[in-house]
C-alpha cells in the first residue's frame, strides 16, 4: 500500500541537500528532539512535490498510508515537513478521511510549525465538508490537548469571506481564559487575519470582550484594522 518509491526518493534527495551547521541551528531554534538537516522549508516542499509527481499515488488511501509511515518514522524534521507537503496534493484536497491524518500530526506533533501546517488543510476541509467540520472544531476547541485547539481556532485563517463567523466566535471564546502563549497568539492571529476580510466585525468582537481578551491576543486582534473616527476601539498603538 506504501509509495515506498515516493519514500526513498524524497529521503534520497533530502539527504543530498542536508547542511550541518544550518540543521544545527535550526534544531536549536525550534527546540527540538529530532534533528534537523538543514533543508529550508520552501526547499523541502520542492523536493517533495518533484518526487511526488515523479512516483505518483495511485489511490487516496495510499497517500494516506505513505504519508503516516513518513511522518511515524521520521529521523529527521524535514521528512515530516515533507509527510505535511504531501497532504497539500490535490488528491487529498477534500478527502474527509484524512482528518484522522491531520489529528494525529497534532497530536504527535505537539509543536506550532506542525500544527500550523495542516491549518489550511483543516480550512479546506471546513469548506468542503462544513456540517462535519463545524462539529469537529467545536468538539476541538475544548479539547484537553491545547494544540488541538490551537487547530480549531487557526483552522479559518484563509477562509476570508467564507469564515464561519459563529464558529469563529465560539471557538475563540471557549478559550479565552487559558494562560497558553500559543493559544493566545492564535485567538489573535486569527482575529488579525479575518481583520483584513472584516475589520468592523473584529473591532466589534475586540469592544465586545473588552479585557477577556488577553493584551497579547488584544494587540494582535487590532495590529492591522483602519484607524477609526470618533469613539470606540482606537487602533493599535503598540502598547
Amino acid at each position: 500500500m506504501v509509495n515506498r518509491e515516493l519514500l526513498a526518493a524524497i529521503r534520497a534527495a533530502l539527504e543530498e541537500q542536508a547542511d550541518a551547521e544550518r540543521g544545527a541551528g535550526a534544531q536549536a531554534y525550534m527546540k527540538s528532539a529530532i534533528p534537523s538537516l538543514g533543508v529550508r522549508v520552501p526547499e523541502v516542499r520542492r523536493l517533495t512535490m518533484a518526487a511526488a509527481a515523479a512516483h505518483p499515488f495511485e489511490s487516496p488511501e495510499q497517500l494516506r498510508a505513505t504519508v503516516l509511515e513518513l511522518w511515524r518514522d521520521a529521523t529527521v524534521r524535514e521528512e515530516r515537513y515533507a509527510a505535511i507537503d504531501l497532504t497539500g496534493l490535490k488528491m487529498a484536497a477534500k478527502d474527509l478521511a484524512m482528518l484522522p491524518v491531520y489529528e494525529e500530526i497534532i497530536r504527535t506533533g505537539a509543536w506550532w510549525d506542525f500544527v500550523d501546517g495542516v491549518a489550511h488543510r483543516i480550512c479546506g476541509l471546513l469548506q468542503a465538508h462544513r456540517p462535519a467540520m463545524t462539529e469537529v472544531l467545536g468538539r476541538w476547541s475544548t479539547d484537553p490537548d491545547f494544540w488541538i485547539r490551537r487547530a480549531s481556532i487557526t483552522a479559518q485563517l484563509k477562509a476570508k469571506a467564507h469564515t464561519d463567523r459563529r464558529l469563529l466566535r465560539e471557538v475563540i471564546e471557549a478559550n479565552l481564559a487559558d494562560p497558553e502563549f500559543f493559544i493566545r497568539k492564535a485567538i489573535g492571529w486569527a482575529l488579525r487575519e479575518f481583520g483584513k476580510t472584516d475589520p468592523e466585525w473584529v473591532r466589534t468582537f475586540a469592544a465586545e470582550y473588552g479585557e477577556r481578551l488577553s493584551p497579547l491576543s488584544r494587540r494582535e486582534a487590532v495590529r492591522n484594522l483602519p484607524p477609526e473616527d470618533g469613539t470606540g476601539l482606537p487602533s493599535d498603538d503598540g502598547a
